[in-house]
């Protein structure tokens, strides 16, 4: 089989998903209101009148659980591909995840012994 001619269903598919971008864009540009009024143009709100800024400090500890989460999350992907193919791998892919899992738990007890998921202080 061709190999260009593989690629004609993904091209097609671009080519028309730009187009109806284009197309649905220009629609609403040409039937969308014109007016710009005050009212228009002034920022959302919900009718709750805000009290103070907006930019209030944030605890660390919020964006270090949601880092971690992602991080041990992405290892956890890693075994998939591992299970799938456990049969083909033999021992040395029981060693190699075995490995995997050692750093692992290596990394998630630093992470106690360090108190990154306290969150008293």
């Amino acid at each position: 089989m061709d190999t260009t001619s593989s690629y004609l269903p993904i091209g097609l598919q671009i080519i028309f998903a730009a187009g109806l971008i284009a197309t649905l864009m220009g629609v609403t540009h040409l039937l969308g209101p014109k007016r710009k009024t005050d009212d228009k143009l002034q920022n959302f709100s919900s009718g709750i009148e805000s009290h103070g800024q907006a930019r209030q400090p944030m605890a660390i500890k919020y964006f270090l659980t949601a880092i971690l989460f992602v991080l041990f999350d992405v290892e956890v992907i890693f075994f998939y591909p591992y299970a799938v193919n456990f049969k083909e791998l033999g021992w040395a892919g029981f060693w190699a995840v075995l490995l995997f899992v050692g750093f692992f738990l290596c990394g998630f007890v630093y992470i106690i012994k360090r108190g990154a998921l306290k969150w008293e202080d």
